[in-house]
């Protein structure tokens, strides 16, 4: 096995900051761990308030200059980030399963579909338009001209270390803003090969700044706190959301939040097993479960729920714990310590309830952070992991007699990210499509995210859209000047 860690020299684990890579003010530094050994992997640099500021420097000097870089320039740096991302898929994979614990073949996944990002916004940094027309009552035109929002500060979670950051830096490269991005602390290494990458691939100086801290609180608050700062993007819980929405106010900030989910995923009776089986897994253990659009709840029609249950438990049993990075696994290490006994909680909650487990429900012995695949029946609509959002491999099953009922069921929740389907009736899924409240349906279809839909939340699982055109929408705002012409 090739060590993921020499992609990535020890020169490249500071900040990066104007161009250039330098260590924390004062030289702090904090460890990052293989959360499936618990073993330190690297040592990163560890930001201050200074550090961050002067990341903002460095974006806002670079701001005039990269908004007047031709479209067609942004779009070329862009696509190429898109091919040396490909050209690199390995080595970026196994340095995310490294720092993330997610398997192999996940890794790669995330890595292709990170990269699409940079080429779905290469394509829209040429295609942003303003309009030309009369007024309606004549007498003057009507210009409106789209321009870049300005500094756009970025924070994003460790479940997919490339991916939400690509989904944001992408479209706001190609709108003409400039970036800082503060990753979380558990998966710093993946966005500083990142940004390592656009470096070698000719993305100028300070238009992507990366500050790795243990300290975020008080780094993006004065990021926040200053009014160079023109965009705010935040991946994670609703409960930071929260108060990130409140600092941004002080400064009127645009904002893009894609919080928590809880997502219901409803088999019908009528619908294809084995199109459900797979929707299902694909929902539920995508990224170990650890992931906003992880189906948290599955409803399962009275008529069907004997037989869903006993191949779904059977095909959850068969899967394989450990490491990522190993032959075969199909379920790697959760990324810390505090997921894992947040999970087994959650499961002793539901049976202590009532629940019944079918399979797992107990965490191994031994290093790392791995909890098994679990499958839980009977579990009642009061426990714990109906209403908070599991992010692990646990599955509750829940059956249902009607239509009204699973859909209340199913928007009975603060959240509104995803919901799913599974029926081979058209009238019904398009009746499930309209009455779910939630910002994105997959039907018949257990991954829905994709660079060019528009991927994001109603309620309180956020606010604003990414990916799609709407998603360079978000990093635009637009002038109108009225011009006399009678």
């Amino acid at each position: 096995m090739s060590d993921p860690m020499n992609v990535l020299a020890p020169e490249h684990r500071r900040l990066r900051i104007g161009g250039a890579w330098r260590d924390a003010a004062g030289g702090a530094t904090f460890a990052v761990e293989d959360p499936a050994t618990g073993k330190t992997i690297a040592e990163v640099a560890d930001a201050g308030v200074v550090d961050g500021l002067a990341a903002l420097d460095a974006a806002s000097t670079a701001m005039a200059q990269w908004a007047a870089t031709p479209p067609r320039r942004r779009s070329e740096l862009l696509t190429a980030t898109y091919r040396a991302l490909t050209e690199r898929s390995e080595q970026v994979a196994r340095l995310i399963t490294l720092e993330m614990g997610k398997p192999l073949a996940e890794a790669r996944a995330e890595v292709a579909y990170g990269a699409e990002f940079f080429r779905w916004f290469a394509e829209e940094a040429v295609r942003v338009e303003g309009r030309y027309n009369t007024a309606p009552g004549g007498g003057y035109r009507i210009l409106t001209v789209p321009k870049p929002v300005g500094p756009c500060v970025f924070v994003t979670p460790w479940n997919f270390p490339l991916a939400m950051g690509a989904r944001k830096i992408a479209p706001a490269l190609a709108a003409g803003c400039t970036t800082i991005t503060k990753p979380a602390a558990q998966t710093p290494l993946t966005m500083l090969l990142l940004a390592r990458i656009m470096e070698e691939v000719g993305v100028p100086p300070g238009v992507v700044n990366v500050v790795t801290t243990k300290r975020s609180g008080e780094v993006v608050s004065a990021l926040l706190a200053d009014r160079r700062t023109r965009k705010l993007s935040f991946t994670g819980s609703t409960e930071v959301g929260r108060v990130l929405l409140r600092q941004a106010a002080d400064n009127v900030l645009r904002t893009s939040m894609e919080l928590g989910g809880n997502a219901a995923l409803i088999v019908c009776a009528d619908a294809d097993l084995d199109v459900a089986l797979d929707g299902a897994m694909v929902a539920k253990m995508r990224n170990i479960g650890e992931s906003c659009i992880a189906a948290n709840r599955i409803y399962v029609e009275e008529a069907v729920r004997e037989e869903f249950t006993a191949r779904f438990a059977e095909r959850m049993s068969a899967l394989s714990v450990g490491h990522g990075l190993d032959d075969g696994v199909d379920v790697g290490a959760l990324i810390d310590e505090a997921s894992v006994a947040k999970i087994d909680e959650l499961v002793a909650d539901a049976v202590d309830r009532g629940a019944r487990v079918l399979v797992g429900g107990e965490r191994p012995d031994g290093p790392g952070h791995f909890y098994p695949p679990t499958v839980l029946v009977d579990v009642p609509d009061d426990a714990r992991m109906l209403e908070e959002e599991i992010f692990g491999p646990v599955a509750p099953i829940i059956s249902f007699t009607s239509d009204d009922e699973v859909i209340a069921k199913a928007n009975d929740t603060e959240h509104g990210l995803v919901g799913y389907v599974f029926t081979r009736d058209l009238q019904r899924a398009l009746r499930f499509a309209e009455g779910l409240e939630t910002g994105m349906v997959g039907i018949n279809r257990g991954l829905i995210s994709d660079p060019s839909a528009p991927f994001g939340g109603v309620k309180q699982s956020g606010i604003g859209k990414e990916g799609s055109h709407e998603g360079i929408l978000e990093y635009l705002d637009v002038t109108y000047a009225a011009i006399d012409l009678p």
